[in-house]
């Protein structure tokens, strides 16, 4: 990457200029994110000038992109060679962004089968606190140095310094999908889920909604076709079901339109993460169930202690999604070994503490 180059060279006297005055910086791509973690602080860095993507080698299914390059620009061009981003991350608007896609760290509906956004993270450019540009990992994988790092950037939100680019594994698109649902309660379709869990079928995807439950197959048309005679259930016609799975990854219809209703009258949105044998938990509010049943949705007026509490007995967590008040905290709060942890980092990347100061917890 050329230093001299004038939109990092814009990027990197801003930082430069910020840390001496020690003035906070909220990075900023699309902001279709604003509404997660805690709200956004100080003057917005704009990463959408910083847009491209430098590099696409199809046959070692490795892109590269630039932070500020649109998320529909960059599948545009993998979908021309037949290949996707196999986690299938959210698009919460068209001006959502590569790096905020890694900052925020949120997967699709795919997440059980395919892996989270962090395994498909190879190497990464970025700009610390100090105004230095520093990189991270490789386009392969047999290239690990500094790999972990590269992965500690997907979820932290901006915390640790201004992702300029990233690496990325991307896989073809399976040859063959479909879609079956099934009329179950959520404790039946939680026990169909694990069962079929144990047995050698292309599940690719699964939700529970309503008294519905609904799973996608992908992979081989011969694997696909012989999961579906199976299982049974009723198939899905292919249009509608790709309109559903596209608006589950978006979080656009169905039960997160009646989520957002609900979130003017004083509910709130949490995700909550549980081992996917975990019975229904015994918590006010709709729910909704994904990833084999280790993702729950709950909309639910409970006060934050009493979800996190559920959570935890379970042997999970629970983060507050989307909520009018986050004065509970988003994230569930740190042990104080991983606190100790997250504070190192946090003064290694960014000493004046500028990058998107409380993001994540208070004081980082």
């Amino acid at each position: 990457m050329n230093a001299q180059e004038p939109a990092l060279q814009r990027l990197i006297d801003h930082v430069r200029t910020a840390a001496h005055a020690r003035a906070p910086l909220a990075i900023r791509g699309g902001g279709t994110k604003d509404f997660y973690g805690q709200a956004p602080l100080g003057e917005p860095l704009d990463m959408t000038p910083f847009a491209g993507i430098p590099s696409y080698e199809p046959t070692e299914l490795v892109v590269t992109a630039r932070a500020g390059t649109p998320l529909d620009e960059l599948e545009a061009a993998l979908a021309q060679k037949g290949q996707c981003l196999p986690f299938e991350p959210p698009h919460f608007g068209a001006r959502t962004t590569v790096g905020g896609m890694v900052a925020a760290g949120l997967s699709g509906p795919a997440r059980a089968a395919a892996g989270a956004v962090r395994d498909y993270v190879l190497g990464a450019t970025l700009l610390d606190g100090r105004g230095e540009v520093l990189s991270f990992g490789g386009q392969v994988m047999k290239n690990v140095a500094g790999y972990d790092v590269s992965r500690l950037l997907a979820g932290s939100l901006g915390t640790l310094g201004v992702i300029l680019e990233v690496s990325l594994k991307v896989l073809p698109v399976a040859p063959a999908t479909a879609t079956v649902r099934f009329a179950a309660d959520a404790a039946g379709a939680i026990r169909m889920l694990n069962e079929w869990g144990a047995r050698p079928l292309p599940i690719h995807a699964s939700a529970w909604s309503g008294d519905t439950l609904t799973v996608r197959l992908s992979g081989a048309r011969a694997a696909v076709e012989a999961a579906g005679v199976a299982l049974g259930g009723e198939v899905v016609e292919p249009a509608a079901a790709a309109s559903f799975w596209r608006a589950l990854r978006d979080q656009s219809g169905g039960f997160f339109a009646e989520a957002r209703d609900a979130l003017a009258s004083g509910a709130a949105l949490w995700r909550v993460a549980v081992p996917s044998t975990t019975p229904p938990l015994a918590l006010a509010g709709t729910s909704l169930v994904e990833w084999g049943g280790a993702q729950r949705w709950l909309v639910s007026r409970a006060p934050a202690q009493e979800v996190r509490g559920a959570a935890a007995r379970a042997g999970g967590h629970a983060t507050l999604f989307r909520a009018e008040d986050k004065s509970a905290g988003v994230f569930t709060p740190l042990a104080g070994p991983l606190e100790r942890i997250h504070r190192q980092l946090k003064a290694s990347f960014d000493p004046q503490g500028i990058f998107n100061p409380g993001r994540l917890y208070p004081g980082l």
